[in-house]
């Protein structure tokens, strides 16, 4: 897959702000349908609504896939997010797998709206910027890192985690890369011919504590409740015990 072709381009970077920047100033003569641009380092990498994401050099993925969703409508806008995470999710659990040392079956999920956890522990981010256009949108930037072969994180952040710390060796990072990309590339298929339900279906199984009552917290406190929905939009449905229902946009709400 990561071979230049009249559908897809590669950019690897040593350095940049971040990928996402990177891309934002990007304009094609001749676009494709979905470029790849990596980098080895980035000196401001970003996550969602302002957050930092730390990745020491030449040991994880940083990378961002620009596409053009023209077909997909606005409405349906959180199935690019979907599609992404899903495909990394997927991504690492197959290594997981693969590599044997799985026995104790480490769950791979994606905690709303798209961070990869594996267990209670992050191992990926995401950070989406789409351009609309009318009813739709015109230009998607989906930015990625996955912690790889870090073996210790400096940053305050809770609780990090990478494939090396799980599987206790290196794991060579462009073949998690070219995994994710091809993984994407088939959803992404899937989504430029109109099938959202199927991906969104296999996002809401998929979610970080799917089943089950937990401690949220909001502006008002502290609640109870458990994950009914999340809209095509993104906004997370929760359901409390009572049933009544509960609508979030992202950082709106936190699990406890």
């Amino acid at each position: 897959m990561l071979d230049d072709s009249p559908l897809f381009r590669m950019i690897e970077l040593d350095e940049t702000v971040s990928t996402n920047n990177f891309l934002q100033g990007y304009h094609p003569l001749q676009p494709v349908e979905i470029t790849l641009v990596t980098a080895e380092y980035q000196t401001a990498g970003r996550g969602q609504q302002g957050n930092s994401w730390e990745s020491a050099r030449g040991e994880n993925l940083l990378f961002s896939l620009l596409v053009f969703p023209t077909t997909l409508p606005a409405t349906q806008l959180f199935v690019l997010s979907e599609a992404i995470a899903l495909s990394i999710k997927d991504t690492i659990k197959h290594f997981l797998d693969e590599s044997g040392q799985n026995a104790d079956g480490r769950e791979v999920t994606v905690k709303w709206p798209n961070d990869i956890y594996v267990d209670d522990r992050k191992i990926a981010g995401i950070l989406i910027e789409n351009d609309l256009q009318g009813g739709h949108i015109c230009r998607a930037i989906l930015g990625c890192g996955v912690n790889v072969n870090q073996e210790a994180f400096a940053s305050d952040a809770p609780n990090p985690v990478s494939l090396r710390q799980l599987l206790g060796h290196e794991t060579e990072r462009s073949f998690v890369l070219n995994a994710i990309v091809e993984n994407f590339a088939r959803r992404y298929a899937d989504i430029q011919k109109g099938c959202y339900e199927d991906i969104h279906q296999d996002y809401l199984s998929s979610l970080y504590r799917r089943e089950g009552i937990y401690p949220f917290h909001d502006s008002k406190g502290p609640f109870m409740a458990e994950i009914a929905d999340v809209e095509p939009t993104g906004y997370l449905i929760l359901r409390e015990t009572d049933n009544s229902l509960r609508r979030y946009a992202f950082k709106e709400v936190s699990y406890s």
